[in-house]
Protein backbone atom coordinates (compact mmCIF):
# COMPACT_ATOMS: atom_id res chain seq x y z
CA UNK A 1 0.00 0.00 0.00
CA UNK A 2 2.69 2.50 0.94
CA UNK A 3 5.18 4.18 -1.36
CA UNK A 4 7.90 4.16 1.28
CA UNK A 5 11.17 2.82 -0.03
CA UNK A 6 12.99 2.53 3.30
CA UNK A 7 11.99 1.25 6.72
CA UNK A 8 11.02 3.80 9.34
CA UNK A 9 12.65 3.84 12.76
CA UNK A 10 10.10 5.72 14.86
CA UNK A 11 6.68 7.33 14.61
CA UNK A 12 8.09 10.74 13.73
CA UNK A 13 10.21 9.23 10.97
CA UNK A 14 7.11 7.51 9.55
CA UNK A 15 5.09 10.75 9.64
CA UNK A 16 7.85 12.76 7.96
CA UNK A 17 8.13 10.08 5.27
CA UNK A 18 4.41 10.49 4.48
CA UNK A 19 4.50 14.31 4.26
CA UNK A 20 7.91 14.62 2.64
CA UNK A 21 7.85 16.63 -0.55
CA UNK A 22 7.44 20.33 -1.09
CA UNK A 23 3.71 20.25 -1.85
CA UNK A 24 2.20 17.48 0.29
CA UNK A 25 1.44 19.62 3.33
CA UNK A 26 -0.08 22.27 1.07
CA UNK A 27 -2.27 19.58 -0.54
CA UNK A 28 -3.41 18.49 2.92
CA UNK A 29 -4.26 22.09 3.75
CA UNK A 30 -6.19 22.52 0.49
CA UNK A 31 -8.24 19.39 1.14
CA UNK A 32 -8.85 20.13 4.82
CA UNK A 33 -12.31 21.65 4.41
CA UNK A 34 -13.83 19.92 1.35
CA UNK A 35 -13.46 17.70 -1.71
CA UNK A 36 -11.61 19.27 -4.61
CA UNK A 37 -11.18 18.41 -8.27
CA UNK A 38 -7.70 18.05 -9.76
CA UNK A 39 -7.81 21.32 -11.73
CA UNK A 40 -9.08 23.22 -8.70
CA UNK A 41 -6.21 21.87 -6.60
CA UNK A 42 -3.68 22.76 -9.29
CA UNK A 43 -4.93 26.34 -9.53
CA UNK A 44 -5.18 26.77 -5.76
CA UNK A 45 -1.71 25.40 -5.06
CA UNK A 46 0.10 26.64 -8.17
CA UNK A 47 2.01 23.45 -8.92
CA UNK A 48 2.59 21.58 -12.17
CA UNK A 49 0.20 18.80 -13.17
CA UNK A 50 3.00 16.23 -13.06
CA UNK A 51 4.08 17.07 -9.51
CA UNK A 52 0.51 17.32 -8.22
CA UNK A 53 -0.41 13.99 -9.78
CA UNK A 54 2.70 12.33 -8.29
CA UNK A 55 2.06 13.70 -4.79
CA UNK A 56 -1.64 12.80 -4.89
CA UNK A 57 -0.78 9.23 -5.91
CA UNK A 58 1.74 8.94 -3.07
CA UNK A 59 -0.74 10.34 -0.54
CA UNK A 60 -3.39 7.96 -1.87
CA UNK A 61 -1.00 4.99 -1.54
CA UNK A 62 -0.32 6.00 2.07
CA UNK A 63 -4.04 6.12 2.84
CA UNK A 64 -4.10 9.90 3.36
CA UNK A 65 -6.08 10.96 0.28
CA UNK A 66 -9.14 9.32 -1.29
CA UNK A 67 -9.63 9.55 -5.07
CA UNK A 68 -13.22 9.26 -6.26
CA UNK A 69 -14.14 8.93 -9.92
CA UNK A 70 -17.69 9.69 -11.07
CA UNK A 71 -18.96 7.85 -14.14
CA UNK A 72 -19.74 9.69 -17.33
CA UNK A 73 -18.06 12.03 -19.73
CA UNK A 74 -16.15 14.09 -19.04
CA UNK A 75 -14.54 11.98 -16.33
CA UNK A 76 -14.96 13.70 -12.98
CA UNK A 77 -12.30 12.99 -10.34
CA UNK A 78 -12.46 14.43 -6.84
CA UNK A 79 -9.95 14.17 -4.03
CA UNK A 80 -10.65 14.27 -0.32
CA UNK A 81 -8.91 13.39 2.91
CA UNK A 82 -9.46 10.00 4.49
CA UNK A 83 -9.92 9.67 8.25
CA UNK A 84 -6.17 9.07 8.42
CA UNK A 85 -5.60 12.26 6.42
CA UNK A 86 -7.88 14.25 8.73
CA UNK A 87 -5.93 12.90 11.71
CA UNK A 88 -2.65 13.89 10.05
CA UNK A 89 -3.98 17.42 9.49
CA UNK A 90 -4.90 17.62 13.18
CA UNK A 91 -1.39 16.46 14.10
CA UNK A 92 0.12 19.17 11.87
CA UNK A 93 -1.88 22.02 13.45
CA UNK A 94 0.58 22.53 16.35
CA UNK A 95 3.43 22.63 13.83
CA UNK A 96 1.54 25.30 11.86
CA UNK A 97 0.98 27.29 15.05
CA UNK A 98 4.69 27.07 15.82
CA UNK A 99 5.49 28.30 12.30
CA UNK A 100 3.14 31.29 12.58
CA UNK A 101 4.62 32.19 15.96
CA UNK A 102 8.18 32.02 14.68
CA UNK A 103 7.73 33.40 11.15
CA UNK A 104 10.39 35.85 10.09
CA UNK A 105 8.99 39.39 9.92
CA UNK A 106 9.37 39.49 6.12
CA UNK A 107 7.39 36.29 5.50
CA UNK A 108 3.93 36.58 4.00
CA UNK A 109 1.19 34.46 5.61
CA UNK A 110 -0.70 31.96 3.44
CA UNK A 111 -4.28 33.14 2.73
CA UNK A 112 -6.87 31.13 4.66
CA UNK A 113 -4.26 29.65 7.03
CA UNK A 114 -5.87 29.89 10.43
Amino acid sequence: MSVRVRPTHCGLDAAIEVISGKWKVVILWALSDRHRRFGELRRLIGVSEKVLFQHLRELEADGIVHRETSPGLPLRVQYSLTDRGQALNQALKPLGAWGREHLPERAVPVPGDN
